[in-house]
């Protein structure tokens, strides 16, 4: 199978540990490089996989999805929303598709939240051509090593230390999945859980739940600021590499810079923002209709839509 049809990406978190970025957006619309985050999923599953229907689950602000996407289309592709009034986990948003999903093929699940270059097409072979009921793919490093994972066997031996605590090989989840229709037996429908206990029922039926290791490529999860305001300087080193690291618009050009303001290359100005004379911008994100006033300092500031920026600031969401 040379590519995947159908992708599911979960875009209904609540972004907690985001905010106050998340106040009004969902995590996955939060821009990064004057586009919503959830955009580089697309793109990435375009190009690696040959994607061409989403569908994203909804919770928080759902009415943001329909405002930037209205006609249902990405590019080329098919686009829906599938709204969850109560959130319903992973797996329960899994269920909460199920009439959506292809009856014979394998699909994707991907983390509205992460931002990644990483190869996938030899993962989606990989698992293609297994008989494992999904297959997780996964980096040798990370801040969460909680996937006990045999190289040797090529399968998933304990999440989160609770099939086998003792085993010493441990991976880190990036958030993508390729799911066999087969595994949704383990989906229990109408509940509400994470997919990692139907992946652990699987492993304890003695189902294969596969993983597959890819190290290439950049790979984050922007679900923290931190990691959110470091993005900025992947353009620099080539990022996206399914495009050439091309497609970035850094500084909209309806933003009005005054010539005596300075604004480094690690920063983004959105559309529609005034920066005042004499103002100096680092490593910051200035969103649409913000304004910087004479001789402010910012230093890692995220400046919200329509905010005001004065004085010295640094490592602050306005």
């Amino acid at each position: 199978m040379s590519s995947a049809g159908q992708a599911f990406i979960l875009g209904a978190g609540l972004g907690t540990r985001l905010r106050p970025l998340t106040e009004f957006l969902p995590k996955p619309m939060v821009p990064i490089w004057n586009r919503p985050l959830i955009t580089f999923a697309f793109d990435h599953l375009m190009a690696e996989l040959g994607v061409d229907d989403f569908l994203v689950n909804t919770h928080h602000c759902s009415e943001v999805y329909g405002e930037v996407f209205p006609e249902g289309r990405y590019q080329n592709c098919d686009l829906s929303f599938r709204h969850e009034p109560v959130l319903l986990d992973t797996a329960g948003g899994i269920d909460n598709v199920r009439d959506w999903l292809p009856k014979a093929e394998p699909f994707v699940v991907y983390n509205g939240d992460i931002l990644t270059d990483m190869p996938l097409k030899e993962a989606w072979d990989h698992h293609c051509q297994s008989d494992n009921l999904a297959t997780l793919v996964l980096r040798s490093h990370g801040d969460e090593l909680r996937v006990g994972f045999d190289e040797g066997s090529g399968q998933v031996v304990d999440l989160r230390g609770q099939l086998r605590p003792e085993w010493e090989a441990r991976y880190q989840f990036t958030g993508i999945y390729f799911v066999d229709p087969e595994f949704l037996r383990f989906v229990c429908p109408g509940k509400i859980e994470s997919v990692v206990l139907c992946f652990l029922e699987a492993i304890r039926s003695g189902e294969k739940i596969g993983g597959f290791v890819s190290d290439e490529g950049v790979w984050s999860d922007l679900g923290e600021r931190s990691a959110y305001l470091d993005a900025l300087s992947l353009p620099g080193r080539g990022f996206p590499s399914y495009s050439g690291g091309a497609g970035f618009d850094r500084i909209a050009p309806s933003a009005e810079i005054s010539e005596t303001a300075k604004v480094d290359d690690l920063s983004v100005v959105g559309a529609n923002v005034r920066i005042g004379d004499g103002a100096i911008v680092e490593r910051s994100i200035l969103n649409d209709g913000s304004i910087v006033e004479d001789g402010a300092g910012l230093n890692r500031v995220v400046v919200r839509n329509d905010q005001v920026a004065k004085g010295i600031l640094e490592n602050i969401d306005l």
